[in-house]
């Protein structure tokens, strides 16, 4: 009984995630049934009957307070709903990734999608050199790597699959179909991206969720943890590093934008300061937040104290000097919301980058 009983344990949370496949699989067959716009709709309105209810509202609203401290109560929790909302309207997206980015230089005024920066997009493609871009979870943040698959981009994009086994394998098969190159986030992806650059491949990472074992950056004045491989990438290659970012304007019309190369900060060698080009990235992030706050996933854990590193004491005159800080755990907590909340698990940062 006592065997039978640990087997259970083990496999009953992969058997659950199984039986949901019929589920999930109905409920992207009604979406696409519906069409973009309805299915859009519907997902906003589901997501904001539902999330305000979930543990991860109180994780949204906390953030928000801490973030806009000289807002009223009233305001934050509308911008928590319109986070909720957009959440709800990106996941419904997913059965019209294929449809959404419609946009045709010749005939804008027509598109769902409307681009800003398209000339830094065509110098990115065209000048024979890796390139980097950075984006955040913003609107449908899926679409800047379907932009660069229409337009001929060689770019490879950095997710994390959903942790229930069904939604991994329905939205790992969206992406195929509509997506350049894929990284699963992971141990030894690191290796695979750095791969990429040096074959002259232009890399994209979303990089505005914790990374435990991150450098310490600002993000609306608190210290947090980012993952510093895009700027070990551009230090160690010295190729230009971009921000991409898609505004939601009305139900399913955007606006995909592409920021001109950043100017990164250099250390006395003239070499990429890894640290302060995390933190000029994340100033840009931030701004883009700040303009439209409910469009970004506030459910997200991004401010986690208890996992910064400890600073150093200086030892007492005469004891001996303390031996290297020891990291945190290898491991990050899970936030626990839906499941389309998209979180990144930390990754080893490949060895031949410093």
């Amino acid at each position: 009984m006592l065997r039978l009983a640990f087997i259970l344990n083990r496999h009953l949370p992969r058997m659950a995630g199984l039986a949901m496949i019929p589920l999930i699989r109905g409920l992207f067959l009604l979406a696409r049934a519906l069409g973009p716009e309805r299915a859009s709709a519907a997902g906003a309105a589901l997501f904001r009957l539902v999330g305000p209810w979930l543990p991860a509202h109180r994780t949204a609203l906390a953030n928000l307070r801490a973030a806009f401290p000289e807002r009223g109560e009233a305001d934050l929790r509308a911008i928590a709903l319109q986070a909720w909302e957009n959440l709800g309207r990106t996941g419904a997206e997913y059965a019209h990734l294929d449809r959404l980015f419609d946009y045709d230089p010749a005939d804008p005024a027509t598109q769902r999608m409307e681009v800003e920066g398209i000339d830094h997009f065509y110098a990115l493609r065209d000048d024979g050199r890796p390139g980097l871009v950075f984006a955040s979870h913003l609107a449908n943040w899926e679409l800047p790597a379907i932009c660069a698959q229409k337009f001929g981009l060689e770019t490879t994009a950095v997710f994390r699959p959903p942790n229930n086994p069904a939604a991994a394998r329905l939205v790992q098969e969206v992406r195929r179909a509509t997506m350049g190159g894929l990284a699963a986030a992971g141990p030894g992806a690191a290796f695979a991206m750095q791969g990429v650059v040096e074959r002259g491949g232009h890399l994209g990472q979303l990089i505005d969720q914790h990374f435990t074992r991150g450098v310490v950056v600002e993000f609306f004045g608190r210290p947090c943890l980012a993952n510093p491989l895009l700027a070990k990438l551009a230090r160690h290659y010295d190729c230009p590093v971009h921000g991409v970012r898609v505004v939601r304007k009305d139900g399913v019309r955007f606006r995909l934008e592409l920021t001109p190369p950043l100017d990164l900060p250099r250390d006395a060698g003239g070499a990429i300061d890894v640290q302060g080009a995390m933190q000029a990235m994340t100033r840009v992030l931030e701004a883009w937040v700040r303009e439209e706050p409910g469009q970004w996933l506030w459910m997200h854990r991004r401010w986690r104290p208890a996992m910064l590193p400890k600073p150093k004491v200086p030892p007492a005159e005469g004891l001996p000097t303390e031996g290297p800080a020891t990291e945190g755990p290898a491991t990050e907590t899970r936030p626990g919301e839906g499941p389309a909340q998209a979180n990144v698990t930390s990754q080893p940062s490949a060895p031949a980058l410093s």
